[in-house]
């Protein structure tokens, strides 16, 4: 490693930080356009750079990396992965710091790419994707020696906001739970998939999880999620490392799986034999408009199933829906939780039946 000896100057007649180094012989010069103490400290920081890691300030721009950045993630990500990496390099980096140099990146090149996101009424969780995208690219920039720029002071601005979910009222779920028809082609037909809507709604399966959902997954009332089918149809460990997890179905729950496979047998060994991401929407979307519920998505289904078990402590929700709260195995962690587990899921069957039981028969 080299070791730089100077500081670098500010030199009036180029408007411009400058600091001169050597090494194994070979001198180069380093700038800053960005005036004050920080401008310094990112002419020096480039100096470095080369001096311990050879990362050559003439190197690459965005641009050219990015798209070595995806080809590389192309073998070794999902489908669903790489297009979402691409989708953001193809709408958010390339058009704003593309042409810059690698080397050159500072704090205010990623802020503005966040800011103009924010403006545009992007939604937080979609600035917050964004910026996680970009971090990964500038990792990989790291881990090749592409530049030594780590993100320091960059910010989601507070004036995004989290996009609204729009879940099932308690109107909503006395129909789910007590018809099961829809209207197609003027005629009102018997809803092959109702217990899929309701067996999401109890237990707050992703589509994904509900799709890659087998016969060997269940063992007597407890469920294993170990894998999801995305929308390009491959097989995969769940959205994070939270996603492969465990519990015990609640009374409601089982019922609905009992006549799912009296109804429906398995014949593939998947339980719930669905069709396409899209055609299940549409079939979903279509039982709600002849019945006059809220129009959703199968998504939300799963945000409903939180809104109903928030009175629960946030610790057992987590665990239920595979947030934040890892589990280690099967064997060992789930089943040490198993007494909890039953307790929760009998929680969760009350917090339904004070929803689905109508008040008059409560109050006799």
């Amino acid at each position: 490693m080299g070791k730089r000896t100077n500081t670098a100057i500010w030199l009036d007649k180029y408007q411009r930080w400058q600091v001169n180094v050597q090494k194994e012989g070979e001198r180069k010069s380093f700038y800053s356009f960005t005036p004050g103490r920080k401008g310094q400290r990112e002419a020096n920081a480039k100096a470095d750079a080369w001096l311990d890691y050879g990362v050559n300030p003439s190197g690459e721009r965005v641009s050219v990396l990015y798209t070595q950045f995806q080809v590389e993630g192309k073998e070794v990500l999902s489908t669903t992965e790489y297009r979402h990496i691409e989708s953001i390099g193809r709408v958010w980096v390339i058009p704003n710091i593309g042409k810059k140099k690698a080397v050159d990146l500072c704090d205010g090149d990623i802020q503005k790419i966040l800011d103009k996101a924010a403006a545009m009424g992007r939604s937080k969780k979609t600035i917050q994707d964004i910026n996680g995208v970009i971090n990964r690219f500038l990792k990989w920039c790291r881990r090749n020696q592409k530049t030594t720029y780590r993100p320091d002071d960059v910010h989601v601005p507070a004036s995004s906001r989290l996009k609204g979910k729009q879940v099932l009222q308690p109107s909503d779920l006395s129909i789910l739970f007590s018809v099961d028809t829809t209207v197609y082609k003027g005629k009102r037909i018997k809803e092959e998939y109702i217990h899929a809507y309701r067996f999401q709604v109890l237990t707050g399966l992703r589509p994904g999880e509900l799709r890659g959902l087998r016969m060997e997954d269940v063992e007597e009332n407890q469920v294993f999620i170990r894998r999801s089918v995305n929308v390009f149809y491959e097989e995969t460990k769940g959205k994070n490392e939270n996603a492969i997890r465990s519990f015990v179905m609640s009374g409601f729950a089982r019922a609905e799986l009992a006549a799912q496979l009296k109804e429906y047998p398995s014949e593939s060994g998947s339980i719930f034999e669905l069709p396409s991401p899209t055609a299940y929407r549409e079939r979903w979307q279509k039982y709600c408009e002849s019945n006059g519920l809220t129009i959703t998505t199968p998504y939300e289904l799963r945000h409903t199933f939180v809104s109903v078990a928030k009175m629960l402590p946030a610790g057992e929700v987590k665990s239920l829906v595979g947030h934040s709260q890892s589990m280690d195995t099967f064997g060992i962690y789930g089943h040490a939780l198993a007494g909890e587990d039953i307790e929760t899921a009998e929680k969760i069957n009350s917090l339904f039946q004070r929803i689905l039981t109508p008040k008059k028969a409560v109050e006799k």
